[in-house]
Formats: structure tokens, sequence, C-alpha cells
């Protein structure tokens, strides 16, 4: 198990962990959360050995194997299946070893060599590199590609494929859903729950921690807490033990007040009746989750939007894109009150299809007509390099907003968590979150009446995940969300288009239904795929087996060799003893007596026993030997 005793970890300086005392043990499966800067990822580079803490200690037993993914991918020419396998450093030791065994024509180090090949899965470990690149989103055609060739979100998936392949006692994972899509993460979920190992892993996603996670470890207050059961269990547990705080329960009741009146007053108009419902999701999931969120640092809503236009914006027939990619024959007509979510595979075109939407990429076929006073909030993370790098976030705010008081700014910003210096430092070296919170907080001050989000949970804690989710439920204006967050998309959306295969339709179901979708997508490829993965089955056992009989032959040409000699050798040394034995029995040989010859005739009697009797010891040997080995098939 690991074991933290009195653990302070600090950086730059700065306390994270004070004084932790905590033990894991083998084969737990621990999701670590906390705000983004409390900790979590420094405390995996302390269990790597990259970091050394302030005072007590963390202890890792120190025969265990221990796996992360690597945060960089060089451009290698090499194929993509051969770099996951390289994190099989065993595999890739036993087959270094193999070679030079075979060089060396060595076939006892061959056999044992084969032998451990087989103990660790070897002959299947391409098939096992195929199923994780599979999972994780590549096509059969993509294992012989170049890691080169693949963007930076792809290699970090083969990053993730080389982690998992390595047979681990413990497997650190940092955020690793940040670059996979819904269908890969569900995959990762139901894979990450079948580890024998153990398993510490960060990440802001509660459905993927509530899938897989056995234990939560909690950082706050530089305290490093842990919890028994999965993220919705912590939770629970938590908001059990804020429960006392008159605060808590007072600020809570405001918020679900203000739903209710929400949900009286427009239950009934025809208009704004799915909004109602989202409010009512939104309302049974906060009263369930809220009190565990009583401290967080977040707090805003969306003003009112202006009056929105009806349609806010209609696309006929239109077919948009790149040369190498487009989605055609696209018709669809955005009515207020929209709140839909885009699903499909990754790359299927749903972040073309928001550029399309926010008039970034024009139409190369058909029209794109926007109602009269559309006003769009476009997040996508692209934007996040549209950021003035020199200027704070009060900077920002006062270019958007001249004529405001810069006290009502600061306040705004607060509830972003942007207080006090942070308001006024320099946006270049804030964080991928902090840059993703400023980029909100000016989006949501420009009042749109159409939201347009593209992964806005990218780089998001869990808090400010909550605050978000919250805030968008609340958001009466109409809204299209990309997200792998299902959290996020169960809340607050009320219906799907499906993205896939060149074209854009409304999608029949909820987010389960889309995920049986995949599920149908994916046994309908495994099935077209078959016949080739039996040909690559086959053509592995026939070589697995030719290595086998190779190994064998190795084995078998000495000893029948040997067998050869020591037949060769016991026949001419029985003939030599049967005419000594002969001369010794003949009395004429006494008749006149030579006693050097006598004496020398009964030494080589002797010596011919003794030579015969070792012989045919080692010839039961040789043959017991080659038994084992047994017969060489042929193929």
């Amino acid at each position: 198990m690991i074991q933290f005793r009195h653990l302070t970890l600090a950086r730059a300086g700065r306390t994270l962990i004070e004084d932790a005392n905590a033990q894991i043990h083998s084969g737990w499966r621990v999701g670590l959360v906390g705000a983004n800067g409390t900790g979590k990822s420094s405390l995996f580079a302390l269990i790597r050995g990259e970091l050394h803490a302030e005072h007590g200690d963390v202890e890792v037993p120190p025969a265990w194997r221990i796996a992360s993914v690597a945060q960089e991918t060089p451009a290698l020419a090499q194929e993509a299946i051969e770099y996951v396998l390289d994190g099989d450093t065993e595999l890739r030791a036993v087959e270094r070893a193999l070679s030079d065994a075979e060089s060396a024509h060595d076939g006892h180090r061959v056999a044992e060599l084969h032998a451990r090949l087989d103990e660790i899965d070897g002959y299947g470990a391409r098939a096992r590199a195929s199923a994780l690149l599979a999972g994780l989103g590549f096509a059969p055609s993509d294992s012989a590609r170049p890691v080169a060739s693949f963007s930076g979100g792809w290699r970090m998936r083969l990053n993730l494929a080389r982690a998992l392949i390595e047979r681990s006692d413990l497997l650190l994972l940092d955020e690793p859903t940040n670059h996979l899509d819904v269908e890969a993460i569900v995959w990762l979920e139901k894979w990450l729950a079948g580890y024998r190992g153990t398993l510490m892993l960060v990440s802001h996603d509660r459905d993927f921690l509530d899938g897989c996670a056995t234990h939560v470890a909690h950082i706050s207050a530089r305290r490093l807490t842990l919890y028994t059961g999965n993220y919705s269990a912590f939770e629970a547990e938590r908001a059990g033990q804020l429960a006392t705080q008159q605060a808590m329960f007072e600020r809570q009741q405001r918020e679900i007040a203000h739903l209710e009146r929400f949900i009286e007053r427009f239950r009934a108009k025809a208009t704004k009746a799915r909004q109602a419902q989202s409010r009512l999701k939104a309302l049974d999931r906060m009263e369930r989750i809220a009190p565990a969120h009583v401290d967080a640092p977040f707090d805003f809503h969306f003003a009112d939007p202006d009056r929105a236009p009806d349609p806010l914006l209609a696309l006929d027939r239109v077919t948009a894109g790149y040369p190498s990619f487009a989605l055609r024959e696209v018709t669809l007509t955005l009515r207020p009150g929209a709140r839909i979510g885009l699903l499909g595979p990754n790359g299927a075109g749903k972040s073309t299809f928001v550029k399309l939407l926010a008039g970034e990429l024009p139409p190369l076929a058909g029209t794109r007509q926007e109602g009269r006073g559309l006003a769009i909030g476009y997040f996508a993370q692209h934007q996040l390099e549209q950021l003035r790098p020199a200027e704070s976030p009060l900077q920002h705010m006062i270019r958007l907003e001249p004529n405001t008081r810069e006290q009502d700014l600061r306040d705004y910003l607060g509830g972003f968590d942007f207080r006090g210096g942070m308001a006024d430092a320099p946006v270049e070296p804030f964080s991928g979150g902090e840059k993703s919170r400023l980029a909100l907080a000016l989006l949501v001050r420009r009042r749109p009446n159409l939201l347009l989000l593209d992964e806005p949970t990218n780089h998001l804690d869990l808090e400010m995940r909550h605050a978000l989710t919250k805030a968008l439920a609340e958001y009466e204006g109409s809204l299209v969300l990309v997200s792998h967050d299902r959290a996020l998309l169960r809340t607050v959306c009320d219906s799907f288009l499906l993205v896939s295969d060149e074209s854009v339709r409304e999608f029949d179901g909820d987010l389960d239904d889309y995920l049986a979708w995949l599920n149908a997508r994916r046994e309908q490829g495994t099935a077209a795929t078959e016949q080739t993965s039996d040909k690559l089955a086959r053509k592995q056992a026939r070589a697995a087996a030719a290595a086998d009989r190779q190994a064998k032959l190795a084995q078998r040409r000495p000893l029948l060799k040997e067998v050869e000699t020591l037949e060769s050798r016991l026949a001419a040394w029985h003939e030599e003893k049967r005419e000594i034995d002969e001369s010794l029995a003949d009395p004429s040989f006494y008749e006149s007596p030579d006693p050097d010859k006598l004496k020398g005739l009964a030494l080589r009697q002797s010596e011919l026993t003794r030579l015969i009797g070792d012989a045919e010891q080692r010839w039961l040997e040789v043959n017991e030997a080659l038994e084992e080995i047994g017969e060489i098939e042929r193929t």
C-alpha cells in the first residue's frame, strides 16, 4: 500500500499539503480532487520521485511498477502501434534478449525466453495494443501511421495507450479525459473499472469519477482527506459535514426559490415549457449536490438577455467545411428557448458546425440567415489566444464596459474567483483554467441571446464546472453546446443533434440512448473488421508456432547430435569390451602368460565398463530431455 506519514508538500515556497496522514491500499482506485493549484499534480510528482517533501514522507512499495502518461510526444517516424508497444518495457526487453539468443544459437536461452513471452502474453501484445488504440478512437489504419503524423491531442491519446499497456502495479493518470470524446471516455471508464492494480486519478469529470473510483482523496485548505466511495458518495458525505453551516442553508434556499419561481411562472407557457422542464432537472440536481459546494469560490449567473428574434438563425441546405472535410446539406432552424447538445464521434464535425453557427466559417453552398437582433456569445478554446497577455482581467473588463464603475467590475470578476491582486495581474502567466474562466466572464457579460459553447469545461476544476452548470441551467437564452462532460450535457440540454457521416440531424433520445448508439456503431465496425482481425490472429498464431518450432529445433539439434555420438561410441566400446572379455575367458590365453598384457587388458576392461555405464546414463538423460521437448509440429 501507499502510506503518507505527516506529509507536508510545498512548491515555490507555498505549502500545498500539510501534515497529511493516509493509507491507500493495493487495488483501490482513488480519485484525487480539489481546486486547481491545490497540489494534485505535485502529489503525483512526489510519488514518482520527481519532488521531495518538506516534511514527512510517502512510502510506495519498492517493487511496484509505476505507470503514468508522458506529457510530451516526440515527432517520431515510428509506427503508432510500435510506439504504444514500447510502453511494455518487459516485452521489449524479452524481445531483444530473444533476438540475441537466436543470433547466438543458444537453444536453452531461446526456450526460456519463449516461455517468458507466453507468461506475459507477449504473443497477444499486438492485439492488446490494437484494442487500446481502437478504444481510444483510432481507426484500424492509424496503427501503421507514423507518430509524427498525428496532432497534439491524438499524440496524447498515444501516450495514454502506452501507459495503459504497461503491466503496472500503480497507475497515475492526470486528467486523462482532456483530449477524449464521450465515446472514448466511456470506454476508458470501463477499462479503468477493471484495472487490477492501484489507480490514482485526477479528473474534473464527475460522471467519469463515479464510474471508476472506489475512493476519493480531497485536497482543500492544505488538508488531504480520504473518503470511501465514488465522487457522488464523497459529495454526499462532505455535504453532511457542512450541513451545520447556516449560511449554506440560506444560500441554497435562495437559489431553489429562484428556480421554483421560474418553473411556476412558465410551466404552462408553451414557448417556455422546455426551459421550465430544464429548470426542474437543475433543481433536482441542485438539491442533491449544492451543499457540497457551499464554500466554492465561484458565484455568477448570466444576465437576462435582450429580446431574441424568432427564428434566431436558419440554415438552408448548407455545405460548410474544408477541402478535406465538409458537412453537407445541413438544414436547421434555431428558435428561442433551444437548448441543444451536439453529439457525434470525435472528428465528425461538431466544432465545424459550431463555427458555421457562429459565422466564423462561411457556407460553401446554401444559405445562413441570422434573425434581426441576434447576439451570439461564442466560446471555443482557440479564443483563449485572443486574450491580451499584458493586460489584467480588470483591464479586459474596462475595455468591454468603459463606463461601468470599477468596483462593480471587480465585484463581477470576484464571482469568477479573480479577487484582489488576481484581478490586476497580467493574463500571460495564467493557467489554462484561469484563462478559460476569464474568457467565460467576458462572454457572460455581453448578455448574448444565443450561446455557442465548444468544450467550455476544458481546464476547469469541479467547483467551476458546478458553477457553470448552475449558471447555464438558469440561463434564459438559447444555447448550443459541445462537451464531453456528461453531467453538464444531462443537466443543461433539452434536445440533441447528431453530427455524423458529414450530416447534422435530430437525435431522438437522451445521452444514454446516444451511448447505446455508439455501442451499436462500434459493434458494426467490429463485425466489418472481424475478417481482417481473424487473418491477423491466424498470422500471429502461425508466427508464434514457427517461433516455437524454431526454439524446439534449436534445442533438439545438439541433443540429437549427442545421442548419435553416444550410440556410435557405445557400439565401439561394447565391441572392444566383447573382444577383451573373450580373450580373458579363453584358457589358451594363460598357457604362455604375458603379465604386462594381462594387466593392460584387465585395466582396459575396467575402464570400458565405466565408460559404457556413464555413456548409457547420459544417453537416458538426453532421451528424457528429447521427450520433454516433444514432437515438432509441421506448419
